[in-house]
């Protein structure tokens, strides 16, 4: 179920060069955010706790999973389609290349290396980076290279507040950007209320903060839709648009509320 032979994503791909010229703002804090993460819980959580808060325990469920990835910047406006069967590995794809033509591509990841360079080297890495915004606490249970450790409470970096530290960092090789790590401030509901993005790399954005927001049950999964922040200090705004899910028995989408 989980992304093979890629440890962590390249984060904002095709955007993050602009985010670096982009006006500095530092973003709202939804009050409902800063109040729940306020009193953060002082026993540990693991990575699975975590998970299990975002659907883990009904995931074999899950056949299908479709959702627009959709990012903003002052001047740039992006959305990418996917439709991804977790069971099969088939990836459907419906957005724009670099050089803003229309892209519509199927393919199955397992025979990446049979597809043309630009699912390889384009539509794969995004697919990548735009499923692990959509399911990161499940990943971060999946990717068994990752180190997940809970740092204790600390102040949540937007706004007021606390919220427990759970640390998710990967290794110095492997995937796209090897190195990342994720800060996730987490409440009392084991939500994530905001996350801190600390790039291995060179490559920019080197850091992205925002919040976790928007938070809506499709299916057994609980996805987080809206995103407000910053990358490297440029205004950020990322949202899911179109969720819903496939289950076992059934060939009908459930949809976002």
């Amino acid at each position: 179920m989980k992304l093979n032979h890629l440890q962590t994503i390249c984060l904002l791909v095709a955007v993050g060069v602009t985010a670096t010229s982009c006006t500095r703002k530092q973003p709202a804090v939804s009050q409902q955010n800063a109040n729940t993460a306020t009193s953060a819980r002082m026993t540990k959580i693991s990575a699975e706790e975590l998970a299990k808060a975002y659907g883990l325990n009904s995931f074999g469920q899950v056949e299908a999973i479709r959702y627009t990835w959709n990012a903003q910047f002052p001047g740039v406006n992006i959305s990418r389609s996917w439709v991804w069967e977790p069971k099969t590995g088939k990836v459907s794809y419906e957005g724009k290349d670099k050089d803003g033509k229309p892209v519509k591509v199927t393919y199955v990841r397992s025979q990446l290396n049979s597809q043309p360079d630009n699912v390889k080297n384009e539509v794969e890495p995004s697919f990548v980076n735009d499923n692990y915004w959509l399911l990161f606490p499940l990943h971060a249970y999946w990717d068994k290279s990752a180190t997940v450790t809970d740092e204790g409470a600390k102040p949540l970096p937007l706004g007021n507040g606390t919220a427990n530290l759970v640390q998710v960092k990967y290794p110095a090789e492997g995937g796209y950007t090897p190195g990342d790590t994720w800060d996730l401030y987490v409440n009392n509901d084991n939500r994530v209320d905001q996350f801190v993005y600390h790039r291995g790399g060179p490559k920019k954005p080197s850091t992205v903060t925002a919040t976790w927001e928007g938070y809506k049950k499709v299916g057994p999964l609980l996805i987080s839709t809206e995103h407000h922040g910053t990358a490297d200090g440029a205004q950020l705004r990322l949202w899911f648009t179109d969720v819903g899910v496939k289950v076992t028995g059934s060939d009908l989408w459930i949809t976002a509320p």
